[in-house]
């Protein structure tokens, strides 16, 4: 693919308008500026404007649509999927949005109200209603004559949805692979699985609907209502959607707001607003290890090498919590433990905690010997019990750091936050503060009667 740099409208235009995927035409118009990307669109066929627009990559569709002609844009709305307008319609003010409702088809107009209607994140608001059903009466070679009709209007022709003639109930659904096989005279019900489709209620998360595809390797999921079918979630739609999610999971795990728009295109003073609350608020947490050491001051005084292992216990507790709090979320994410599971749980990561404890514990003791020994730092005539009180407080403190960092998404989902809130920095911050107290309680109860 070739690449393109800011030069003049007319030269962008002609440049990505030679382009033959539309893939490549959308990359091409994000690296341009607004007018640019407008002035390269106008110059667009029709129907490969329409293609730009209907992919989910196209940056800033919405303003860009926006500043579009409003015939042009009510045109190039008409001709989109179902689902990828709503989108677009969603991200407009609520005052563009009803007049651009108002400009559509009425018919239009309604499938797109329906679904914007449904909240984001649901089944509801991702469907399209462009899909391929038909009456459980009809033979394969009509259904066929049929596909081949309606097939660059709908979303997928890959799975036919087979309804009762006159309730049009769903009865049941079958894939074109399996229809071109059957006899022209064939009925389709005749051929379809004798098994109820799998479907999904309007409302349901989009996880939910992405766990239904996984399991049982659909293209498509019909969204139906008591016994109605009134859209389709296809397997695109759903993959979309779920970097969208996982990209704002990303960011919370990072100690961050989620950001509304790629990062390069994130203006200044909103990126800085989106890291400087949990920056301050992680930073106020972590004057609390400044209390601890306070409290602590007059045995630090008495034995100053203590000081020298502060980092290394505090990161290893804030390691092991961040490990077992990603473990977690993702397992609750991927619906592999629930609510429920909790103590399960606690149960693996108790001993896992103590095993990997032992094993830093270990290193540690280890360091410090050898370091004693090998003339590399004089630790006193007490090296020996200081490295008993570093083993034995990573012990305490990464079986602490373990239990703390896989208990805390479940307290969060009970709560009813995101458990993606309980972000790698916030466990490390908050077991920074245990671990330090840990530290010096082991030292307290070791070192008593010779260096405290």
């Amino acid at each position: 693919m070739n690449e393109f740099s800011p030069v003049d409208d007319g030269d962008v235009a002609v440049r990505i308008a030679a382009h033959d995927h539309v893939a490549d035409i959308v990359e091409a118009l994000n690296d341009q500026p607004r007018d640019a990307a407008i002035a390269a669109l106008n110059e667009l066929p029709f129907e490969q404007t329409v293609d730009v627009f209907d992919q989910p990559d196209f940056d800033d569709a919405a303003e860009i649509m926006g500043m579009l002609p409003r015939d042009q844009a009510t045109r190039l709305l008409s001709a989109m999927s179902v689902d990828r307008a709503a989108d677009i319609i969603r991200e407009f003010p609520d005052d563009e949005r009803g007049a651009m409702l108002g400009a559509l088809d009425p018919m239009l107009r309604h499938t797109l109200l329906n679904i914007l209607g449904y909240p984001e994140g649901s089944a509801g608001s991702i469907m399209t209603t462009e899909y391929v059903s038909v009456p459980s009466d009809w033979t394969v070679a009509r259904t066929l004559e049929h596909i081949r009709k309606v097939e660059r209007t709908r979303e997928t022709v890959y799975a036919i949805y087979i309804v009762e003639p006159t309730t049009h109930a769903l009865l049941r659904a079958i894939g074109l692979r399996r229809l071109i096989t059957g006899a022209p005279d064939d009925k389709i019900v005749s051929i379809a699985p004798d098994r109820q489709p799998v479907t999904a209620s309007p409302l349901m998360d989009v996880e939910k609907v992405a766990q239904l595809i996984t399991k049982y390797d659909l293209l498509a999921v019909p969204v139906v209502e008591g016994d109605q079918i009134l859209g389709i979630v296809t397997v695109d739609d759903i993959i979309d959607t779920m970097i969208e999610e996982t990209t704002e999971d990303v960011h919370r795990f990072g100690g961050m707001e989620a950001l509304d728009e790629p990062y390069m295109k994130m203006r200044f003073l909103p990126m800085i607003s989106k890291r400087g609350g949990w920056l301050c608020a992680l930073f106020l947490s972590e004057m609390l290890t400044a209390s601890v050491m306070q409290h602590y001051e007059v045995e630090l005084e008495k034995a100053i090498v203590l000081t020298l292992f502060i980092p290394l216990i505090m990161s290893s507790g804030g390691n092991s919590g961040s490990q077992a709090t990603s473990l977690v979320i993702r397992a609750l994410a991927l619906r592999e433990i629930s609510l429920s599971d909790w103590w399960r749980v606690a149960l693996r990561e108790l001993p896992s905690g103590l095993v990997l404890g032992t094993m830093l514990g270990l290193v540690g003791v280890a360091r410090i010997t050898l370091w004693q020994h090998l003339g590399f730092y004089d630790y006193g005539s007490h090296w020996y019990l200081i490295a008993a009180t570093v083993g034995v407080a990573l012990i305490g403190i990464v079986t602490f750091g373990s239990l703390t960092g896989s208990m805390l998404p479940f307290i969060l989902k009970r709560l009813g936050f995101d458990p993606a809130s309980a972000s790698a920095p916030f466990v490390a911050t908050l077991v920074d503060v245990t671990g330090l107290a840990i530290y010096f309680s082991v030292a307290l109860v070791i070192l008593r009667g010779t260096l405290l």
